[in-house]
């Protein structure tokens, strides 16, 4: 039963991670960009769950405006700085977003103080749910299901779509189909609003389990970053099996040898890497 129990802990903290890591994987893929400031915007949705929970009384709330506001903070970086250096070298992208990393960070710092805070799990989702002798949280079970929801309707966006269908054109060739007459810099701005948002809600999702501090943007950018690396950069699939692996490998081994369970992490990308350098679904 520990193992079931942890098997569905790292459904749920694989999920995060996909969502987390399909933002950054999107953004990538039709960019060619490297947004080091992700986590932060992770850690910007948290915070925005806290304070608009404290505000209302409403968690819903919060899951329903966080993102939207995540995903505008987001386009307009997009348009007033970042849109300036998509043609410079990736040095220029890392020094930019790791400069608007830690400009989010202290702004949090200055709003809402040094120390982390915590988000109770919102009403009508306390409690277990008890399946013959196994007890399970309520709200992680919730969890699983929204964002496998998320990642549905994602996945339809991206296939099934105009939108979907100029990102995934614009990932080839970004010249050819601004050349057709789309507004290329609209899309730019937009998919970058969405990849971020994408983070903002994964925060939102992960405050109620593990709350929220300043210094969360470093360590789950690490962790996006992995995924993506075993995933592929630039493939929807990837980050979605590779957030499973991700979650699954961390929550096991945590009960297995708590000690290593960061270490298996990295591990499993080097294994990975030394079998697919591009990744599970990465192209060269």
């Amino acid at each position: 039963m520990l193992y079931l129990f942890q098997v569905l802990n790292g459904l749920g903290l694989g999920m995060i991670y996909f969502l987390l890591s399909a933002g950054l994987t999107i953004i990538f893929g039709l960019l060619n960009f490297v947004n080091f400031a992700h986590g932060a915007f992770f850690m910007l949705g948290g915070y925005l769950c806290w304070s608009l929970t404290e505000l209302t009384g409403s968690f819903w709330i919060s899951l329903l405006a966080g993102p939207p506001v995540v995903a505008f903070l987001a386009w307009a970086a997009e348009v007033t700085l970042i849109r300036r250096i998509y043609r410079l070298p990736h040095t220029f992208h890392i020094l930019v977003t790791v400069g608007i990393s830690l400009i989010l960070q202290e702004a949090t710092i200055m709003l809402w103080g040094p120390i982390g805070k915590s988000i109770p799990v919102p009403d009508g989702l306390q409690g277990v749910v008890t399946l013959w002798n196994f007890a399970y949280p309520t709200y992680r079970l919730f969890l699983i299901a929204f964002t496998a929801l998320i990642g549905f309707a994602l996945w339809y966006l991206l296939e099934w779509t105009r939108f979907g269908g100029l990102v995934r054109a614009g990932s080839e060739s970004a010249e050819m189909v601004a050349l057709l007459g789309t507004n290329i810099h609209r899309l730019f701005a937009r998919t970058f609003a969405l990849g971020v948002g994408l983070a903002g809600l994964a925060g939102i999702l992960s405050a109620p389990i593990r709350g929220v501090h300043p210094f969360m943007g470093p360590e789950v950018l690490g962790i996006a970053f992995v995924v993506v690396v075993i995933g592929g950069m630039g493939s929807f699939t990837g980050a979605l099996l590779g957030g499973l692996l991700v979650g699954l490998v961390q929550s096991l081994m945590s009960t297995i040898w708590p000690e290593g369970a960061s270490l298996m992490i990295y591990g499993t990308m080097a294994a990975v890497i030394l079998l697919r350098p591009y990744g599970l679904f990465g192209r060269a």
